[in-house]
């Protein structure tokens, strides 16, 4: 399914499919860990040269094994194989797959999508909003004010701290040995050569057999896709949604692959669980079992996203997102009913529904989504809210042919960010205020230095770990012109 970090949008579990070969001459290096990156790593130094530590905390002595160098690299980058010297917040890593220390051990490189798995739940946040300060610094110029003393060095206590999202989410992980697993509501999935379930390794074409995903919700790992034979699969894609509905499980099969052999898989899947085949260049889906989609809820509305449409991962994403968004616009009142609203990015309607709530039939939503499937869903999922208006196509064209002043603006773009085409049709459509939801640091401090350079600024902002055990977070800021 798609996440903002995967395709229109956040996946902490996907990887990269470039192939990155190591050194001829594998490496092992003595280092002292510094501090975090934005990209799951920590700098680190060799004789001068930079190396990107992934498995690493801040001021640890660890050994590591170069997994990337060359002479004229500009860095390396190097995975954790032995710590020397422990920081006191490091923990026991709850997937062995994913823990660079037993995986590299068992003669294979770690499979990604938990990379800060060995960290205490609280150490990662502050490394998370750590991350956050030096982007906003870095790429906008905006320091954010300091919140009190530092907690760790290297790491300023930045006043935007990264809250827990959910029930089980662990504010003290040292007492909830679950603290941070089973949220992910969405899972991608490879297959080896053997027809096993796997995962990628880290920037590798190397896939790694699986039995099991701890950071997926019970309805993914129940279905024990581990024990089916996968052969003429390339991907699997799997959507447990949290209100408990019928599951959805894509198969995108190798080119070749007949017919007879998908109805083979389907056979071995729960008779309760719907599967599609899917083609992702062309955007395809084809019933074999069941529905085409999943029906998810959220913040009073029921959602139908068809195939590998985008959701939010997280589990309970969905109702802090949204609760987050109408805060700042009905905290400033700029959402109010009668009211004129844009939604950018919009899916299949997460935000456009509660915000047609607000704005009541006296008011409107213009809601804008590039892809044609999840634009579709949006249709249905509002059928019944008239004071909608949902347009397909991309974010920049549909505002330089339907040009209109709005009181508020709720931009949620994928990971890339809006860019500076969009910032600057948004300043000159000349809202009350823009709510801005990012899952990605860089881009979104770019963005903000952009809409600087318009004379608007940052006037309030949240951050949320909706990807517990990665680097990844979701940020939330309230964005205004000047008076």
């Amino acid at each position: 399914m798609n996440t903002k970090t995967q395709t229109a949008s956040h996946s902490a579990a996907t990887h990269s499919a470039a192939s990155h070969p190591a050194p001829e001459a594998l490496t092992e290096l003595v280092l002292d860990v510094g501090p975090v990156a934005h990209g799951g790593h920590c700098v680190a130094r060799h004789e001068g040269r930079v190396i990107f530590v992934r498995h690493g905390i801040p001021g640890e002595k660890v050994r590591v094994r170069v997994t990337e160098a060359g002479e004229t690299a500009k860095f390396w980058r190097a995975d954790v194989v032995e710590v020397l010297d422990a920081s006191p917040d490091r923990v026991e890593h709850f997937w062995h797959l994913a823990d660079a220390r037993r995986a590299w051990n068992a003669g294979h490189p770690p499979v990604g999508g938990a990379e800060f798995g060995h960290i205490t739940l609280s150490r990662q946040r502050a490394l998370k909003s750590a991350v956050l300060a030096e982007q906003l610094k870095r790429l906008a110029g905006v320091e954010l004010p300091p919140a009190g003393a530092a907690t760790h060095e290297n790491e300023a206590n930045t006043g935007t701290p990264v809250e827990a999202v959910g029930s089980r989410s662990g504010e003290n992980p040292t007492s909830d040995a679950g603290a941070g697993l089973e949220w992910r509501t969405r899972a991608s999935f490879s297959v080896t050569t053997g027809g096993k379930l796997g995962m990628h390794a880290h920037r590798s074409d190397q896939i790694i057999p699986v039995r099991g995903m701890p950071l997926a919700v019970d309805g993914i790992n129940r279905l024990r896709l581990w024990d089916i034979d996968l052969q003429g699969i390339d991907r699997v894609e799997v959507a447990a949604p949290a209100n408990g509905s019928r599951p959805l499980v894509l198969l995108s099969p190798a080119p070749g692959t007949k017919p007879k052999r998908l109805s083979a898989i389907v056979a071995q899947l729960p008779n309760d669980v719907s599967v599609a085949s899917f083609d992702p260049l062309k955007d395809e889906i084809r019933q074999l079992r069941g529905r085409t989609w999943v029906q998810e809820t959220a913040a009073g509305h029921d959602y139908r996203i068809t195939g590998a449409g985008f959701w939010q991962i997280h589990r309970d994403a969905p109702e802090a997102l949204v609760g987050a968004v109408t805060e700042f616009l009905r905290g400033g009142g700029f959402l109010e009913p009668g009211s004129v609203v844009a939604d950018l990015y919009a899916g299949a309607g997460l935000f456009t529904a509660p915000l047609a709530d607000a704005v009541g039939e006296t008011g409107s939503v213009l809601s804008i989504e590039g892809a044609p499937g999840t634009s579709r869903d949006a249709r249905k999922n509002l059928h019944n809210a008239p004071q909608v208006e949902i347009v397909q196509g991309r974010v920049e064209r549909v505002l330089r042919q339907k040009p209109r002043e709005f009181d508020a603006v709720l931009l949620d773009p994928p990971r890339a960010g809006a860019g500076k085409a969009v910032v600057s049709q948004l300043i000159a459509a000349g809202p009350r205020a823009i709510v801005y939801v990012s899952c990605d640091p860089a881009s979104f401090a770019r963005d903000l230095g952009y809409f600087q350079q318009g004379g608007w600024s940052l006037a309030g902002l949240r951050a949320f770990d909706l990807y517990p055990h990665t680097h990844h977070l979701e940020t939330v800021a309230l964005l205004t012109p000047a008076r």
